[in-house]
């Protein structure tokens, strides 16, 4: 069977449509994909970089938007602010009970599990494609790096993982 040529700008749609349903599904169990990002940003991260500062780094946007984030998931009591980070000004925020057990409800385990029927030379492609589709897209923001872009997107070769 022959397929007719992808066009860049095909590929282009595919790719918003992708987006579009990825962030579609973010609006689940009353939280916004904002607050679920920050969830799993802070079911993840290390003690030390768990502040809104870092949250706002990790995110490349302002503290504002953040710091209303963190406010809305201590008021729905699903993050508290945790005492010093051992740095400046800045609390260390850690998930309640309710937070971490809202994270089994994450609607990024719908991707988790598109993702998991691939083959390990499709992930590392994908990976591949993705930091280099969301390197050009900053380069061309004038942005800087996603510190751990790397990081966020490698994974083990254990089939399981």
């Amino acid at each position: 069977m022959t397929h007719a040529p992808l066009t860049t700008i095909a590929l282009s749609r595919l790719f918003e449509l992708a987006a579009r349903a990825l962030h579609s599904a973010g609006h689940a169990q009353g939280l916004y994909p904002a607050q679920w990002t920050a969830l799993r940003y802070l079911a993840d991260a290390e003690p030390s970089a768990r502040t809104s500062s870092a949250l706002a780094r990790f995110q490349q946007i302002a503290i504002g938007p953040v710091t209303r984030t963190v406010r809305t998931l201590i008021a729905k009591g699903y993050v508290v602010k945790a005492g010093p980070a051992g740095h400046h000004r800045s609390d260390r925020l850690d998930l309640t009970e309710a937070g971490y057990a809202l994270l089994p409800l994450d609607p990024l385990r719908q991707i988790d599990t598109a993702l998991e029927a691939l083959t390990v030379d499709q992930k590392v492609e994908v990976a591949r494609l993705l930091n280099d589709i969301i390197s050009r897209l900053q380069v061309e923001a004038g942005a800087a790096p996603i510190d751990g872009a790397d990081e966020a997107a490698s994974f083990t070769s254990d089939p399981d993982a």
